[in-house]
């Protein structure tokens, strides 16, 4: 379970780097895009999760989440002062599995090291197909088809759409839905960005997204698909 923290502050490094040691994580420290992309470019295989700060002195946490994910299937997590929507989503949009703001508590920081570790390990029950009206969810393949035809889906709107799949005719509420996404309480994400990515996947799945008959508003309550 080795972790590579990408951090420019050496004071906090140094901290994050004695706490995630203590708690069973070893740990391969980095101050930069540079010294980073060596180290992954060597031996990208020993790690079981990578922190990066976002704003790093030669480069961004960006560059190396899209290094990590052309590679490897492990999570990112973003360790961020930036707080708004247009950058999480960036980030979310990449493939990053989480992110956390700056300052944060080691506590709650190791919490979400471990229910993303935990989502990763556990084994999948899903079906291989998941038919939902003309959309198709081939979860071997992690494609998905609308009426025959490929849709182009980020990271984590396909994790949206197979919750929604594996809830067929469920109601789910947005806490329900964050909790999922991320494995952590939902009161830790931000919670338009739910939103953003329920009004994206209308837009790429629904005949009409004005009026969805898809992904359904259940007034009060939440989401639902399917009867």
């Amino acid at each position: 379970m080795k972790i590579l923290l990408v951090e420019d502050d050496k004071t906090i490094a140094s901290g994050l780097e004695y706490s995630l040691q203590q708690d069973g994580f070893p740990t391969v420290l980095c101050h930069d895009v540079a010294s980073a992309k060596k180290v992954l470019a060597e031996d990208i295989d020993q790690f079981a999760l990578c922190l990066f700060d976002l704003q790093l002195p030669d480069g961004s946490g960006y560059e190396l989440c899209k290094m990590v994910k052309e590679r490897r299937d492990i999570p990112v997590i973003f360790l961020t002062v930036i707080d708004d929507e247009v950058n999480v989503v960036m980030g979310l949009d990449m493939g990053a599995d989480d992110y956390i703001t700056k300052p944060f508590r080691v506590r709650e920081l190791l919490s979400r090291i471990k229910s993303v570790l935990r989502r990763y390990q556990k084994p999948s029950h899903t079906r291989a197909i998941i038919d939902i009206d003309n959309v198709r969810i081939n979860t071997l393949e992690g494609k998905v088809h609308k009426n025959g035809a490929e849709i182009s889906l980020t990271a984590l709107e396909y994790r949206l759409l197979l919750i929604f799949g594996s809830h067929i005719g469920q109601v789910l509420t947005r806490n329900q839905l964050l909790e999922q996404i991320w494995d952590v309480a939902g009161d830790f994400v931000n919670d338009n960005t739910l939103t953003v990515y329920i009004k994206r996947l209308r837009e790429k799945l629904e005949d009409d997204p004005g009026h969805p008959t898809l992904i359904k508003t259940v007034r009060g309550l939440g989401y639902k698909v399917g009867d």
